[in-house]
């Protein structure tokens, strides 16, 4: 029993340190297409709800 629940929680583990790991890289990479390929002067203001807010009114026209 002890032998299984060690098994679930390594499976676990790796699951979620992929998950922060895609996090990281989805917002690094957001970062470095905004400043150098969109013309954003700060390349954290993508991180911004205020931002996404704006991106997510133009294509659904609200």
């Amino acid at each position: 029993m002890k032998e299984r629940f060690l098994n679930v929680a390594m499976k676990f583990g790796l699951v979620a340190l992929v998950a922060i790991l895609s996090l990281c890289f989805l917002a690094v990479g957001l970062m470095i297409g905004y400043s150098f390929f969109g013309g954003g002067e700060d390349p954290l203001s993508i991180l911004s709800i205020d931002h996404w807010q704006a991106i997510i009114s133009k294509f659904t026209g609200n």
